[in-house]
């Protein structure tokens, strides 16, 4: 089921399953959103929880019990219930237990419109009577009409771009510095050829896409997260901007949840919140 949400500047649909964005739609009809072409990627914008990216074996520890969880969690794969619906606010609910993540747990996702910007905010609290930590991210993806290499993400502030090294769906311990002083990155298709670009430990919390193809812009302001990831299947016109809360396991992991970096730790009857924002001009 679609449920959509609209003002003056935006029309957004939002499905049940996974409280996954569907489309994002301007005012002269122009789609900002990738529409999941299956010759390279299906997603569209997936929530990752409880934890984002891959674990070691596909599992994690946690008091002495072995948890499996498979690559960003099980989030996007389940419906999700309705818990509003308004014209251009919509809050999504996802209780539902899962092997490796046996909890009872308050999820929310909820999509509200104003002007020319979506916020989106992720609510978890900890209705159980156990600790438990986890994660969560976005994963959306933004159409990239006249190809990739015409569009430029621009940084905050200059940055030290540093980028950890995939090893399949793990990171190596040392990132790799591919640029000092950097203002912006031109985006090319041969960063993408391993998978990702994983940015550890960026200063910036704001970064804008913009492009010579048309003056059709975006930025995604992410305060409340402190990883930052692109990524995009090589030939495929678009690209992820993906701001997460943990990083991916490192190869040299010891599997403890508590010490995987980025983790939040919920207390029973806890409740935290992480938001971010796109903004289109």
């Amino acid at each position: 089921m679609l449920v959509t949400i609209k003002n003056e500047a935006l029309t957004v649909d939002i499905s049940t399953m996974g409280a996954e964005l569907q489309s994002i739609r301007e005012a002269d009809g122009t789609e900002r959103l990738w529409q999941g072409d299956p010759a390279f990627w299906t997603g569209r914008a997936p929530i990752m929880f409880p934890v984002c990216g891959g674990l070691k074996e596909d599992a994690y520890y946690l008091d002495g019990v072995r948890y499996t969880m498979t690559k960003h969690g099980f989030a996007k794969l389940v419906e999700w219930t309705v818990e509003k619906a308004e014209e251009d606010c919509a809050v999504f609910l996802l209780t539902e237990q899962h092997p490796g993540f046996p909890f009872r747990y308050e999820f929310r996702a909820v999509y509200r419109l104003t002007g020319n910007a979506l916020d989106i905010t992720f609510s978890v609290k900890n209705a159980d009577e156990r600790v438990f930590w986890f994660s969560v991210g976005s994963h959306e993806a933004w159409a990239t009409p006249g190809g990739l290499e015409k569009y430029t993400v621009v940084f905050e502030q200059p940055e030290t771009l540093a980028v950890s090294q995939l090893d399949g769906s793990l990171i190596l311990p040392e990132p790799v510095v591919m640029a000092e002083n950097a203002a912006e990155l031109p985006l090319k298709t041969e960063y993408f050829a391993v998978d990702a670009l994983v940015f550890p430990a960026l200063k910036s919390r704001s970064v804008t896409l913009k492009n010579s193809v048309n003056n059709k812009n975006l930025r995604v302001d992410y305060e409340g997260m402190g990883i930052l990831m692109l990524w995009t299947k090589p030939g495929a016109d678009y690209i992820c901007i993906e701001p997460w809360c943990n990083l991916p396991d490192r190869t040299d992991t010891d599997m403890q949840i508590a010490h995987k970096p980025g983790m939040i730790c919920l207390q029973p009857r806890e409740e935290t919140a992480k938001s971010h924002r796109i903004t289109f001009f």
